[in-house]
């Protein structure tokens, strides 16, 4: 576990930088003072050297299926190196020149094969991938309709489209799907006429909030508003690749809407342990990639080894080795609702805003659960209960703003395969110990009163500066 001088590195004070830069080129000023605006918020981005602790519980990684913590992908993917012994390093160009070869083509047919669709093609990564679907497929005259909450991606790649009208829905909102669905029916008149479609952009499940999107009642209103078919749906399945669905074959596919959908996009960072991304879809949709995404056009090839590993992973789930680690998240998030909901502090720490899981409500009528759990509190108590956890031996982060909203900063739980019923227990334990005690310093009128966990990191940030270290 990490201790407090650690975790006072890892979250450090944010200094103006930019006053004390008289003597420096106005080109670096320019940029600190850019970095102060933030720094004077307190959400400065860091690169840390927190990878979780060999002695401590990992609630963070995105390593779902537990594939990278078990070495469960290690073998397969050397199996697929030591069957290609004269495999090339490196690819050699982008694959419309020299980098296109046998083996990523038949991994491309794997991958469409798995997911039931004609075709797929392979990005380095998710990013690259929604950024490019964004960029090249909608034309000029369509429109571009989007969950509120979709990832930075999406919104990436939409700036640069050619479709003018881009319009957001309220996350996970059927009712204003359909207002503002039929909004843009009716003022864009080549939609209305038919001549031009509309692109719906969703995430399958959404990666901050642990929620899912309402697939059946979106695709249902889309066809009553538009039974011509010219709005067809694209989703982000990144958090749900191997996790839900038959085999892992993502969120879509196991609800029944693999039909309806036309574009989908899988990556392969997260639950299967390696790298990349690949968009699958029908030919018109990849031929637009090929012809029209620059990032594909002018990015050389994804080399042996990455498209090694993700036919690895591709082959553990496609013999159903992955299958009981997906159920296992399914039996841990339950019995990580069941005692939280038993733990004595919970229900009083819920009323009065310390401690809420917005994900948690009616868990027990629903189908399935997700493995990603907020824990919202007070935003100034994010850091202190992040902190109060870390110490205790529990790998976890916040998320604040920009990767949220403002006002929406939350402790991002993630759960795994490879946790247990007792790492679950701790967890509980330690949250609700948290819990009590800002119960106990607001009952006291004491707001101004810090954590325990809080006061031995600030500690820490003053023993580094009598040690000088900056």
């Amino acid at each position: 576990m990490v201790g407090a001088t650690t975790l006072a590195e890892w979250f450090p004070e944010n200094k103006l930088k930019a006053p004390g830069m008289g003597g420096r080129s106005v080109f670096y000023r320019n940029l600190e003072e850019r970095l102060d605006t933030r720094r004077a918020e307190n959400i400065t981005f860091h690169v840390r050297h927190n990878e979780p602790s060999p002695d401590s519980i990992d609630f963070s990684t995105l390593d779902f299926l537990g594939l990278t913590h078990s070495g469960m992908i290690r073998q397969p993917f050397l199996d697929e190196l030591a069957a290609h012994p004269d495999f090339k390093l490196g690819a050699g160009g982008s694959r419309l020149l020299n980098g296109n070869n046998p083996y990523t083509d038949e991994a491309e047919r794997e991958i469409a094969a798995f997911h039931g669709t004609e075709t797929a093609l392979l990005f380095h990564s998710g990013f690259e991938a929604n950024v490019a679907i964004m960029l090249a497929v909608p034309r000029p005259g369509d429109a571009i309709i989007y969950d509120e909450l979709v990832h930075a991606s999406m919104h990436e790649g939409m700036q640069g489209s050619m479709a003018l009208c881009k319009r957001s829905f309220k996350h996970n909102d059927v009712d204003n799907f359909r207002e503002v669905l039929a909004d843009v029916r009716n003022s864009q008149s080549q939609i209305k006429q038919g001549n031009s479609s509309v692109i719906i952009a969703l995430e399958s499940t959404y990666s901050m909030d642990g929620d899912v999107a309402p697939l059946q009642e979106l695709v249902k209103v889309a066809e009553e508003v538009f039974p011509e078919g010219n709005a067809q749906f694209f989703v982000d399945e990144a958090h749900t690749t191997g996790v839900f669905g038959k085999q892992g074959r993502g969120l879509v596919h196991q609800v029944g809407m693999q039909d309806k959908i036309a574009i989908r996009m899988h990556t392969y960072g997260k639950a299967l342990a390696c790298t990349g991304a690949a968009v699958v879809c029908e030919s018109p949709v990849r031929d637009t990639l090929i012809n029209f995404a620059r990032g594909f056009i002018y990015s050389t090839a994804p080399s042996f080894p990455m498209v090694a590993a993700i036919r690895a992973g591709y082959k553990l789930m496609m013999t159903n080795q992955t299958q009981p680690l997906q159920d296992r998240i399914q039996q841990l998030v339950k019995y990580f609702f069941r005692t939280l909901e038993a733990n004595p502090i919970w229900e009083e720490a819920n009323d009065e805003g310390i401690l809420q899981v917005p994900n948690m409500q009616d868990w027990e009528d629903k189908a399935f659960v997700t493995h990603v759990i907020p824990f919202m509190t007070r935003q100034r108590y994010t850091a202190y209960l992040c902190w109060h956890l870390q110490l205790a031996g529990i790998n976890c982060f916040p998320i604040d703003y920009p990767a949220v909203p403002r006002g929406m900063n939350r402790l991002r739980i993630v759960f795994h395969a490879h946790n247990n019923e007792e790492d679950i227990d701790k967890l509980v334990s330690a949250t609700c110990e948290w819990a009590q005690e800002m119960l106990d310093i607001e009952e006291a009128g004491e707001k101004s009163k810090l954590p325990a966990a809080a006061r031995q990191v600030i500690a820490g940030r003053r023993s580094q500066k009598s040690d000088g270290v900056r």
